[in-house]
């Protein structure tokens, strides 16, 4: 049983295109039916078989795909005759021919007036299916029983509590009340001669920190300076020439 399409316009006119598995339909080299036109995008609208049934589906096309002259947005199932049209591309639908042998033939039926008595039939099971069905049900038992986790030590402590007196060292005194008597407390590390542990240490001493020159002031500084030595060239230079005319 084979879904057929037809061309009935366009190029391939009169031409059978059979329809044996999901098909793409666009103007790609990839695409199972090509259409050479500009008019048809290149992922265009796709055939779907479900079930010896023919849906068409549009796949967000420019110019759009129609069944009987409606145009679709969403799967749409194909019947013997239908027109589907891709832009302006159209094909007829036709559907699969059944054959004579597929036909079942119904043999008839004798009505008589006679009561029909229905008899209850036991069903014996073999005890081979029997045995796998207990088996199975006793696995899927041990499926569902999950393995208890060991508690953590943190668990164990706080489930048992605090130990009793008896189950404490037996080398240990405690009071009436579980305290501990007779505690060596140890002694502390002797101090080293020389060393006053009284005396008061004497506090840090304030250290000016420079502040740091901008580079205006540097650049002022520089001016300066630089004016000082052109004055100091200037004073030398007039008394140079003073004592040349005083000596002449």
């Amino acid at each position: 049983m084979t879904w057929k399409l037809q061309a009935i316009t366009g190029e391939l006119t009169g031409q059978e295109v059979d329809v044996v598995k999901d098909m793409l339909v666009g103007r790609s080299q990839d695409a199972d039916l090509v259409l050479q036109s500009a008019e048809i995008s290149r992922r265009h609208a796709a055939f779907l078989l479900k079930e010896d049934a023919l849906w068409v589906q549009d796949l967000g096309s420019s110019n759009g795909t129609f069944v009987n002259d409606i145009r679709i947005d969403h799967e749409t199932l194909l019947k013997d005759q239908d027109i589907v049209q891709f832009a302006s591309l159209k094909f007829s639908v036709l559907a699969p021919v059944v054959e004579e042998d597929e036909v079942q033939t119904v043999a008839p039926v004798e009505v008589t007036d006679e009561p029909v008595v229905q008899t209850a039939t036991e069903v014996h099971q073999p005890a081979e299916a029997v045995a796998t069905a207990e088996v199975t049900s006793t696995e899927n038992t041990e499926e569902t029983v999950q393995p208890q986790q060991e508690p953590t030590a943190a668990q164990q402590m706080s489930e048992q509590g605090m130990p009793s007196l008896t189950e404490r060292s037996n080398g240990a005194s405690v009071d009436a009340n579980g305290m501990p008597q007779k505690v060596s407390v140890p002694k502390p590390a002797p101090i080293p001669e020389g060393v006053d542990v009284h005396a008061v240490a004497p506090e840090p001493k304030p250290v000016a920190i420079p502040e740091p020159e901008t580079v205006a002031e540097q650049q002022t500084q520089e001016r300066k300076n630089a004016s000082l030595g052109l004055v100091t060239i200037v004073i030398l230079v007039i008394l140079a020439v003073i004592a040349w005319l005083f000596f002449k």
